[in-house]
């Protein structure tokens, strides 16, 4: 990003339009290592800068990248249509700064979910082509036989694909509960293998994508957190 005037700044990182932004600095609302900048033409670098806007720090970022918890009963949608979307879990800025889900999840599935502004990152971690595995606990109406599971491998056609979909690794967990793992990301994949299999999905929940597994993130449902180097190199390269 270099060198930038502080209203561009604070508009790169969502905080409005650039006569809001203005305002706010002119308002001295923006400070930086506890000095108030009230000139919205200043020009400051922007490699590791950190603002405090209305008295909460924001590290300056060109993109974000984030994960969420996704819980149950939120869409995957900047327009959803019978619940809250995901973005409403999410500080304000970020919708501003167009950050959107990478792929979607089901309303009623839970689990790890990637965020970002960065369009060269969501198409490699969501493009087919890139095979990036996702693992996903799907939770059984009926119950697990060794029948089902070697269908799953073997796989299943569905009536909308022209060759069958095969699971990469299915391992039966419990009487109820399949750990699934795939790599082609169709729409209700899971749940539609698993009907054309003689079951049916009571409930869904995705545990990892790539190498990046939920439970090493510390997050609870609802909750998303800022992806680091270390954690964006187990995903698709970009």
């Amino acid at each position: 990003m270099s060198k930038l005037s502080l209203d561009r700044i604070l508009q790169s990182q969502g905080f409005g339009t650039r006569k809001y932004c203005r305002a706010l600095i002119e308002d001295g609302e923006v400070s930086i290592a506890g000095e108030v900048h009230d000139n919205y033409k200043e020009t400051l670098e922007t490699d590791g800068l950190v603002l405090s806007v209305f008295d909460e720090e924001w590290v300056v970022r060109e993109h974000v990248y984030l994960a969420l918890y996704k819980p149950a009963n939120y869409e995957c949608s900047r327009k959803p249509s019978h619940h809250p979307g995901v973005l409403t879990l999410l500080p304000e800025q970020f919708t501003w700064r167009d950050v959107q889900p990478v792929g979607r999840l089901d309303h009623d599935t839970t689990g790890l979910l990637l965020m970002s502004d960065d369009g060269p990152f969501i198409h490699a971690q969501s493009s087919p082509k890139r095979h990036v595995p996702k693992v996903y606990q799907a939770t059984t109406a009926e119950p697990v036989t060794p029948e089902l599971v070697a269908q799953l491998l073997s796989g299943v056609q569905l009536h909308d694909e022209p060759a069958p979909l095969a699971a990469l690794v299915c391992e039966q967990k419990g009487e109820h509960l399949l750990e699934i793992v795939l790599e082609q990301g169709k729409y209700h994949q899971v749940k539609r293998m698993l009907a054309a299999a003689g079951n049916h999905c009571s409930a869904l929940h995705r545990s990892a994508i790539g190498g990046l597994e939920l439970a090493s993130l510390g997050l609870q449902e609802g909750e998303w957190c800022y992806l680091n180097e270390e954690q964006l190199a187990l995903l698709a390269p970009v």
